[in-house]
Protein backbone atom coordinates (compact mmCIF):
# COMPACT_ATOMS: atom_id res chain seq x y z
CA UNK A 1 0.00 0.00 0.00
CA UNK A 2 1.61 3.45 -1.05
CA UNK A 3 1.95 6.14 1.10
CA UNK A 4 0.51 9.30 1.08
CA UNK A 5 1.90 12.10 -1.08
CA UNK A 6 4.14 14.13 0.88
CA UNK A 7 2.68 17.09 0.93
CA UNK A 8 -0.77 16.02 1.99
CA UNK A 9 0.71 16.38 5.64
CA UNK A 10 -1.20 16.66 9.21
CA UNK A 11 -5.07 17.00 9.10
CA UNK A 12 -5.40 17.10 5.07
CA UNK A 13 -4.08 13.73 5.26
CA UNK A 14 -6.90 12.08 7.07
CA UNK A 15 -9.11 13.92 5.42
CA UNK A 16 -10.40 11.62 2.62
CA UNK A 17 -10.05 8.82 5.28
CA UNK A 18 -12.23 10.40 7.68
CA UNK A 19 -14.87 11.40 4.80
CA UNK A 20 -14.76 7.57 3.49
CA UNK A 21 -15.11 6.15 6.61
CA UNK A 22 -18.22 8.34 7.91
CA UNK A 23 -19.99 8.13 4.96
CA UNK A 24 -20.01 4.45 5.06
CA UNK A 25 -21.38 4.93 8.03
CA UNK A 26 -24.52 7.05 8.04
CA UNK A 27 -27.39 6.63 5.34
CA UNK A 28 -26.64 10.63 4.38
CA UNK A 29 -22.96 11.01 2.70
CA UNK A 30 -23.90 14.81 2.94
CA UNK A 31 -23.91 14.15 6.39
CA UNK A 32 -20.74 12.45 6.87
CA UNK A 33 -18.88 15.46 4.72
CA UNK A 34 -20.46 18.32 6.69
CA UNK A 35 -19.81 16.66 10.23
CA UNK A 36 -15.87 16.16 8.58
CA UNK A 37 -15.84 19.63 7.64
CA UNK A 38 -17.06 20.68 10.71
CA UNK A 39 -14.25 19.06 12.63
CA UNK A 40 -11.45 20.01 9.83
CA UNK A 41 -12.27 23.78 10.00
CA UNK A 42 -12.27 23.50 14.12
CA UNK A 43 -9.26 22.40 13.98
CA UNK A 44 -8.04 24.98 11.47
CA UNK A 45 -9.32 27.92 13.11
CA UNK A 46 -9.72 26.87 16.62
CA UNK A 47 -7.57 26.84 19.68
CA UNK A 48 -7.22 23.02 18.72
CA UNK A 49 -4.66 23.34 16.48
CA UNK A 50 -1.45 22.10 18.55
CA UNK A 51 -4.00 18.99 18.96
CA UNK A 52 -1.01 16.29 19.37
CA UNK A 53 -3.25 13.39 17.90
CA UNK A 54 -5.22 15.18 14.96
CA UNK A 55 -7.13 12.28 13.43
CA UNK A 56 -8.33 11.27 17.21
CA UNK A 57 -9.27 14.87 17.19
CA UNK A 58 -11.12 14.88 13.80
CA UNK A 59 -12.55 11.16 14.56
CA UNK A 60 -14.02 12.11 17.72
CA UNK A 61 -15.05 15.43 16.44
CA UNK A 62 -16.81 14.03 13.09
CA UNK A 63 -18.44 11.29 15.63
CA UNK A 64 -19.97 14.44 17.63
CA UNK A 65 -21.18 16.57 15.02
CA UNK A 66 -22.69 13.29 13.70
CA UNK A 67 -24.73 11.61 16.68
CA UNK A 68 -25.87 15.50 17.51
CA UNK A 69 -27.55 15.88 13.65
CA UNK A 70 -28.87 12.09 14.34
CA UNK A 71 -29.98 13.64 17.47
CA UNK A 72 -31.59 17.01 15.83
CA UNK A 73 -33.15 14.60 13.22
CA UNK A 74 -35.23 12.66 15.32
CA UNK A 75 -36.85 15.04 16.68
CA UNK A 76 -39.43 15.60 13.84
CA UNK A 77 -41.48 12.88 12.73
CA UNK A 78 -41.74 12.60 8.99
CA UNK A 79 -44.13 11.01 6.93
CA UNK A 80 -44.59 11.10 2.61
CA UNK A 81 -47.50 11.55 1.45
CA UNK A 82 -48.35 8.62 -0.01
CA UNK A 83 -48.04 7.44 3.82
CA UNK A 84 -51.18 9.06 4.76
CA UNK A 85 -54.79 8.46 4.22
CA UNK A 86 -56.61 10.67 2.05
CA UNK A 87 -58.57 12.38 4.34
CA UNK A 88 -54.77 13.46 5.91
CA UNK A 89 -53.64 15.05 2.64
CA UNK A 90 -53.41 18.86 2.15
CA UNK A 91 -55.94 20.46 0.75
CA UNK A 92 -56.00 23.68 -1.46
CA UNK A 93 -59.71 24.61 -1.55
CA UNK A 94 -59.07 28.87 -1.95
CA UNK A 95 -57.70 29.25 -5.28
CA UNK A 96 -55.91 32.41 -3.49
CA UNK A 97 -53.77 30.38 -1.21
CA UNK A 98 -50.67 30.26 -3.52
CA UNK A 99 -50.84 33.59 -3.98
CA UNK A 100 -50.70 34.62 -0.19
CA UNK A 101 -48.31 31.85 0.52
CA UNK A 102 -45.80 33.17 -1.99
CA UNK A 103 -46.92 37.10 -0.83
CA UNK A 104 -45.97 36.04 2.91
CA UNK A 105 -42.96 34.02 2.07
CA UNK A 106 -41.64 37.59 0.23
CA UNK A 107 -42.36 39.70 3.21
CA UNK A 108 -41.01 37.09 5.77
CA UNK A 109 -37.61 36.73 3.80
CA UNK A 110 -37.80 41.02 3.56
CA UNK A 111 -38.25 40.96 7.07
CA UNK A 112 -35.04 38.48 7.91
CA UNK A 113 -32.88 40.82 5.73
CA UNK A 114 -33.86 43.70 8.03
CA UNK A 115 -32.41 42.33 10.98
CA UNK A 116 -28.45 41.37 12.19
CA UNK A 117 -26.58 38.86 10.76
CA UNK A 118 -26.34 36.49 13.81
CA UNK A 119 -30.30 37.41 14.41
CA UNK A 120 -31.11 36.05 11.04
CA UNK A 121 -28.60 32.73 11.89
CA UNK A 122 -30.42 32.15 15.48
CA UNK A 123 -33.68 32.38 13.79
CA UNK A 124 -33.07 29.84 10.50
CA UNK A 125 -31.15 27.34 12.70
CA UNK A 126 -33.72 27.30 15.48
CA UNK A 127 -37.31 27.46 13.49
CA UNK A 128 -36.26 26.00 10.40
CA UNK A 129 -33.23 23.73 10.89
CA UNK A 130 -34.16 23.01 14.26
CA UNK A 131 -30.70 23.25 16.04
CA UNK A 132 -31.64 23.96 19.84
CA UNK A 133 -30.18 27.05 21.17
CA UNK A 134 -27.20 25.63 23.08
CA UNK A 135 -26.55 24.59 19.72
CA UNK A 136 -27.04 27.46 17.85
CA UNK A 137 -24.59 29.01 20.86
CA UNK A 138 -21.96 26.55 20.42
CA UNK A 139 -21.98 26.74 16.96
CA UNK A 140 -21.64 30.40 16.74
CA UNK A 141 -19.90 30.59 19.65
CA UNK A 142 -22.21 32.41 21.81
CA UNK A 143 -23.23 31.90 25.02
CA UNK A 144 -27.21 30.51 25.69
CA UNK A 145 -28.41 33.82 27.04
CA UNK A 146 -27.30 35.63 24.01
CA UNK A 147 -28.76 33.13 21.26
CA UNK A 148 -32.11 33.74 23.63
CA UNK A 149 -31.72 37.35 23.06
CA UNK A 150 -30.95 37.18 19.38
CA UNK A 151 -34.05 34.70 19.06
CA UNK A 152 -36.54 37.14 21.53
CA UNK A 153 -35.30 40.37 19.08
CA UNK A 154 -36.09 37.98 15.75
CA UNK A 155 -39.44 37.11 16.84
CA UNK A 156 -40.55 40.51 17.72
CA UNK A 157 -39.17 42.03 14.56
CA UNK A 158 -41.19 38.90 12.68
CA UNK A 159 -44.39 39.07 14.33
CA UNK A 160 -44.33 43.07 13.69
CA UNK A 161 -43.88 43.10 10.17
CA UNK A 162 -45.73 40.18 10.04
CA UNK A 163 -48.65 41.03 11.77
CA UNK A 164 -50.80 41.92 8.42
CA UNK A 165 -50.86 38.57 7.40
CA UNK A 166 -52.18 37.24 10.60
CA UNK A 167 -55.39 34.86 9.60
CA UNK A 168 -58.67 37.17 10.81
Amino acid sequence: MSRPPAHKKGWLAHYSELIGSWAKRNSLPKDAEDAAQDAMERLLHGEHAAVLDQRAYLYRTAQNRLVSEIRRQSRYKTLSLHELSEDEHPVQQDPDVALRTAELSRALHTALLELPLKCQQVFLWNKIEGYTQQEIADKLQLTPSSVEKYMKRAIRHLQEKLQNYAPH
